[in-house]
């Protein structure tokens, strides 16, 4: 079952999009920024497709649901901390993106644990952060071929939409698992329904 699930389409396309970021991040090491922002678009048009695939040809499965978002934040969170070491991002951003995505990752896992709750669909914020981030890198990249002052402009307003929604996403993030663990604690505590008509 697993391993069907590991051949469809959109998750062939999710593989392919993690096999991109070593070589991504090869180019940007040796300085070749024009070929890493070309790998970066084909890994986000890839994100794009798998989702669309995955409706079309309704392979929908729960390994992709997993899958798809690893993917993201394995690309996105090596390139902000591949472009920090590289001195193209400066840390602020890095270590409040990666202190974001750790604390959600603990907190899922201890919810888990606990409560046994495995709903953590990214709400409207973190779809917007998501966006942010990708922005952000795109035109970092391309501030390093194209340093003109639109390309500048929008690195730096991208960046800061960046570090503005990745503390939205995570103020939300925290009020949706407050809501969540209330509503499984109300259901857990309400007393059995009489059988009485």
């Amino acid at each position: 079952m697993k391993l069907s699930q590991l051949l469809t389409a959109p998750n062939q396309l999710t593989l392919l999009r993690m096999m991109f970021v070593p070589f991504i991040v090869i180019n940007m090491v040796e300085g070749h920024y024009l070929l890493a922002l070309i790998l970066f678009v084909l890994a986000g048009f890839s994100d794009g497709l798998d989702g669309l695939l995955a409706r079309t040809l309704k392979q929908q499965t729960v390994l992709g649901q997993y899958l798809d978002p690893i993917a993201d934040k394995l690309l996105l969170s090596t390139m902000f901390m591949v472009l920090s070491i590289l001195h193209k991002i400066p840390w602020k951003f890095t270590v409040l993106v990666f202190s974001r995505d750790i604390t959600i990752l603990m907190a899922s896992a201890v919810l888990y644990a606990i409560a046994g709750l495995r709903d953590f669909r990214p709400s409207i914020f973190g779809k917007a952060n998501t966006f942010a981030q990708v922005a952000a890198v795109f035109f970092v990249l391309l501030f390093e071929i194209n340093r003109s002052r639109g390309v500048a402009i929008g690195r730096l307003v991208f960046l800061r939409a960046t570090f503005a929604f990745t503390i939205i996403s995570a103020m939300h993030y925290v009020f949706l698992v407050g809501q969540r663990l209330r509503a499984t604690h109300q259901v857990a505590t309400a007393p059995p329904a009489s059988g009485r008509v």
